[in-house]
């Protein structure tokens, strides 16, 4: 957990969040800036700024937000149309919040190539 980190005050319950799933390891929350019809933010309650800072410990708990995110996007009904998962990394790819998180965007019509 981090003092200044945004998505540990949400975990914490500190900033009121719009949750929609969570276990042990996992949190997931809307999006407040939403960039699709189904926007939701998937984090692990544990601390980890960046992809660049996980290590092979965290494989486990990195597969666990992709495993959620399918089951989120199962629940929220966007699975069988289909859906993307991003993860931006640093803020050249648009990371704006240093604790690495999941982005679930579903219920239009997504473009390619991304960005």
């Amino acid at each position: 957990m981090s003092d200044d980190c945004l998505f540990c005050k949400i975990i914490s319950g500190e900033i009121q969040g719009d949750v929609v799933y969570q276990d042990d390891d996992v949190y997931a929350f809307r999006d407040i800036n939403p960039q699709a019809p189904t926007h939701i933010l998937i984090v692990p309650k544990r601390h980890i700024p960046s992809m660049n800072e996980a290590a092979s410990g965290d494989a486990e708990l990195l597969g666990k937000l992709l495993l959620a995110a399918a089951r989120i996007a199962k629940d929220e009904g966007v699975s069988e149309d289909g859906y993307r998962l991003v993860i931006n990394t640093n803020r050249g790819a648009g990371q704006s919040v240093f604790h690495i998180h999941v982005h679930l965007l579903g219920g239009r019509q997504m473009g390619w190539p991304p960005g």
